[in-house]
Order: structure tokens, then sequence, then C-alpha cells
């Protein structure tokens, strides 16, 4: 038996939805991984661990990332499927009374970009003097030599 072959607009539509299924199961994959890490993993009482901050973080900006991915394909099949409904393409009917124009009708170009003019330095701006007094993460020598008495006491 022979099998037909797809046209390619068949072709078209199963990619499409081979890519949405695929990008779907994947998000799907990660706001489960984010539920359960959140969810069943113990974190502290008023807080969430760091290294949980940063892993939600990262997944928040990926599940971002693929719904906008998701919306985009979504988007533009149904906007030109939506198009098509709407303004079926007129067919072309020759017409003879018409003449054909001798030289083309020159437009005026579309789409240019406006002229960009960067905004103008502040040239006098100095930088402040630099600070004068201690930092303030730095403690006293006293409270340093505590610190260093009490690492070595638990150290021994």
């Amino acid at each position: 038996m022979l099998k037909s072959k797809y046209t390619p607009e068949e072709i078209e539509v199963r990619i499409w939805g081979f890519v949405v299924v695929m990008i779907t199961v994947i998000l799907l994959g990660i706001v489960f991984a984010l539920l359960y890490s959140v969810t069943f993993v113990t974190q502290p009482i008023k807080s969430m661990a760091p290294i949980d901050q940063a892993y939600t973080k990262m997944l928040n900006d990926i599940v971002l990332l693929i719904v906008g991915g998701i919306g985009g394909i979504v988007g533009k099949r149904a906007v030109g499927a939506v198009t098509a409904a709407i303004n079926p393409t007129p067919t072309p009917t020759p017409s003879p009374a018409a003449p054909a124009p001798s030289m083309p009708v020159s437009a005026p170009p579309s789409g240019a970009l406006p002229v960009w003019i960067n905004p103008p330095l502040d040239e006098t701006w100095t930088p402040p003097p630099p600070p004068t007094t201690p930092p303030e993460h730095l403690e006293p020598d006293h409270v340093r030599e505590e610190i260093a008495a009490a690492r070595r006491e638990a150290g021994q």
C-alpha cells in the first residue's frame, strides 16, 4: 500500500501542532516542578531559602518566555485564520477597457525610520570627592580581636 503524501499546508499544521504540544509539556513540567519544590520542600519559617528564591526567579523567567512563545505561535496562526475568514482574497479579473500604465507610479517610501538625535550631554558634571570617614562595615580592633579569640576557642 502506498502512503498518500501530505500537502505543504498539512505538513505545516502538523509541525505547528507538535511544537505547541512540546512547549506546553515543557511549561507544565516546569510548573509542576516549581509547585512541588515550593509546596513540599521544607522552607525557613518567615522566608524562602536563598537558593529557592533564585530557582523560583529563574523558573518564573522561563515560564514567562514559554507562555509568550506559545502565545506568539498560537496568536500568529489564529490571526491568519481570522484574517482569511474576514477578508477573503478577491480573484482578479482582467478588464480589457483599462489601458496598462506606461510608467509605474512612484509612491513615497513607507515605513521610513524617524531621524534620531541624541540628547545633549551635561559636560559640566564632576564626581563628588571620595569619603573621608572610615568604612562602616569594619569593626574596631578590639571587636576583631574578640571575634578572632572566639573562633580560636570554637576550633579547639
